[in-house]
């Protein structure tokens, strides 16, 4: 063993099962690397299209009139993802905020949205009201209903009766797992819901939760039906380079109310000043294929360490994934924190950290969370979270390079390993 895995202490179990497994990886990455070439023709194809020049990385402040580079990274944004429009800022500090944005603007007193991918996010729940909160979408007398998967699943005919037999205004579907033991939602579910959802109404919202998911399919939901999709610059689309922000992007009509319910009605998405963001937005869009691509890989890799350790994991290696989010089930909470501790020992900003089960906003539970990133909560840098309940999983993701990913996921495993 090299003296760099030795500082790591890398277990020879650990080393041994990746030493005699990563080249049957490889029919596996050799597709990522195609889906990664065919995303950065997507996106150098949109900057060229948009004619993107160095000008466009000009700041502007205050009302942020006239900002041509924001408007222009819109345009961009819209071109990769296959929208009329996209809004994407800065101002929007998470992808739960650009959510909360979305279904503020879209959603009116008694009307009533429906959640068919069961129950969503834990930090949607006071935006919702399904948690008491006087500033949720109840208190505004905006009913919430839903409808859970089923095997991993649309329950079809479920929504199919409560379609035809109440007025829906918006329908949300989360694609991502999020603190769930569910799987994700690949695109060719979403189209086959969406395509029964418009048989029966033509008018309902489909508005798609995207984080974790974009570049991990060759297509966009917009490109199957969804209205509208909303994801965050701190997930994948942001490269690891973009500091903050989100996007919204689909029907123009849609966008345009939810530029004034982030701005001001009658001025919209005609001011938001990008305060030099801009550059550094369209750097984490260039670089965004290969970053996913390198996400996947780790996410592969982890689960086919810790499957041959004993583990429960899902997606399994070599299943189609839907997103960048690795499932590993430990089913105590010791293999849990160690797992996490050791992701976080790999990572470069505050490796010397230990993390600790701790309460956060809009969670029920403790998490223990490993983020050594260079963007505070970035999860596509290098990241492990989960809640102290039952069965204890972890949620991996990112990894900016596979090889940065590969020593993170070695070094979480072998803290296992060495606890033993």
């Amino acid at each position: 063993m090299n003296k760099y895995l030795e500082y790591y202490k890398i277990n020879d179990k650990v080393l041994k099962i990746v030493n005699n497994n990563e080249k049957k990886l490889q029919e596996e990455f050799n597709k990522i690397d195609e889906l990664c070439y065919l995303n950065s023709l997507k996106v150098l194809q949109a900057f060229s299209e948009v004619n993107i020049s160095e000008s466009d990385f000009a700041s502007s402040t205050g009302y942020g009139y006239n900002d041509y580079g924001r408007d222009k990274i819109e345009k961009v944004f819209a071109k990769v993802l296959k929208a009329d429009k996209a809004l994407v800022r800065s101002q929007f500090i998470s992808g739960t905020h650009a959510l909360t944005v979305a279904l503020f603007a879209l959603l009116r007193p008694n009307d009533t949205m429906l959640s068919i991918t069961g129950l969503p996010y834990d930090t949607l729940h006071e935006v919702i009201g399904i948690k008491d909160n006087p500033s949720s979408l109840k208190a505004y007398n905006i009913s919430y209903e839903q409808i859970d998967l089923v095997d991993n699943d649309f329950d079809y005919e479920k929504i199919k009766q409560t379609l035809e037999k109440k007025k829906i205004k918006l329908i949300e579907i989360q694609r991502s797992k999020g603190y769930s033991t569910r799987k994700s939602i690949t695109i060719d579910k979403i189209a086959k819901v969406i395509k029964l959802i418009r048989s029966i109404s033509k008018d309902v919202i489909i508005m798609v939760d995207n984080c974790y998911c974009e570049f991990v399919e060759e297509k966009t939901p917009l490109e199957v039906g969804a209205s509208i999709i909303v994801g965050s610059l701190i997930k994948n689309l942001g490269g690891g380079i973009a500091p903050n922000g989100a996007y919204i992007a689909g029907e123009e009509k849609l966008i345009n109310l939810c530029g004034e319910r982030l701005t001001v009605p009658g001025e919209g998405m005609e001011v938001g000043p990008s305060l030099g963001i801009n550059k550094e937005i369209l750097m984490g869009l260039y670089h965004a294929p290969l970053v996913v691509a390198s996400s996947l890989k780790t996410a592969i890799l982890a689960s086919l360490i810790m499957e041959n350790l004993g583990y429960r994991v899902e997606p399994r290696y070599n299943e189609k994934r839907a997103d960048i989010v690795q499932n590993i089930i430990f089913g105590n909470e010791k293999d849990l924190i160690n797992y996490c501790r050791g992701i976080q020992m790999a990572s470069a900003i505050d490796a010397n950290a230990l993390p600790e089960p701790t309460d956060m906003p809009g969670y029920d539970d403790k998490i223990i969370m490993a983020s050594g990133s260079f963007t505070q909560g970035s999860s596509i840098e290098i990241s492990c979270d989960g809640p102290l309940r039952e069965p204890y999983i972890a949620y991996l993701q990112g990894g900016l390079t596979y090889e940065y990913g590969k020593i993170a996921v070695m070094t979480a495993a072998s803290n296992i390993e060495n606890s033993k």
